[in-house]
């Protein structure tokens, strides 16, 4: 059976049918997102917190930001993890669902920004899977392409601090996906106005 076919009549859950409905105008605000994941496997791996900013009229929005860590109880055991970090910061703590929930009721109709973002989106659509809700329907723009096609570049894929050091962006020495969202945001930023994008 066609997979459309199979979800005309699904019943989602209510936070995902509310996102839904919000894509029938294009949005004006970007989200900035930054996770940080046990790896880089789509099927083994999990989101251990998810940080994002939001850009509008080309200004980074401090008071309009998501942070969270997200409480992967079943990863930590299977895989015998005690990491003090997640349980002294100070960030909000959620199990996966209600993080998920929160992060897509922040993002709405946003363009989705980041550096290699299509990973981060999957990763987020594998835990959407798992709560009986469809995929991500967000515009994606990855500010690595971005300074790619400004430069004319197809062979090389560049990191966060290659793109940080071309635009002078200081690194912090504290590595946490809030900083790593801020310094996309920056990125951003600088990269939309060289390549004229409204």
């Amino acid at each position: 059976m066609l997979d459309w076919l199979k979800n005309i009549n699904k019943d989602y859950p209510e936070f995902w049918k509310t996102y839904l409905s919000k894509f029938d105008k294009k949005s004006k605000r970007y989200v900035v997102l930054s996770t940080e994941t046990s790896g880089l496997n789509l099927h083994l791996d999990v989101i251990f917190s998810i940080s994002a900013f939001a850009v509008v009229d080309d200004n980074i929005l401090i008071g309009d930001n998501f942070e969270t860590i997200l409480l992967q109880y079943k990863y930590f055991h299977e895989n015998k993890i005690f990491n003090e970090f997640i349980l002294e910061s100070k960030m909000p703590k959620q199990g996966e669902t209600e993080a998920i929930t929160n992060f897509i009721e922040y993002l709405g109709n946003a363009v989705i920004v980041g550096h290699h973002v299509d990973f981060d989106v999957e990763m987020i659509n594998i835990a959407l899977e798992k709560m009986g809700c469809g995929r991500l329907k967000n515009e994606a723009l990855d500010i690595d392409i971005m300074y790619r096609k400004l430069n004319d570049i197809t062979d090389k894929d560049f990191s966060l601090d290659e793109l940080s050091d071309a635009f002078k962006i200081p690194v912090s020495d504290r590595n946490s996906s809030a900083h790593e969202a801020y310094r996309i945001a920056l990125l951003f930023l600088k990269l939309k106005s060289r390549l004229g994008l409204k």
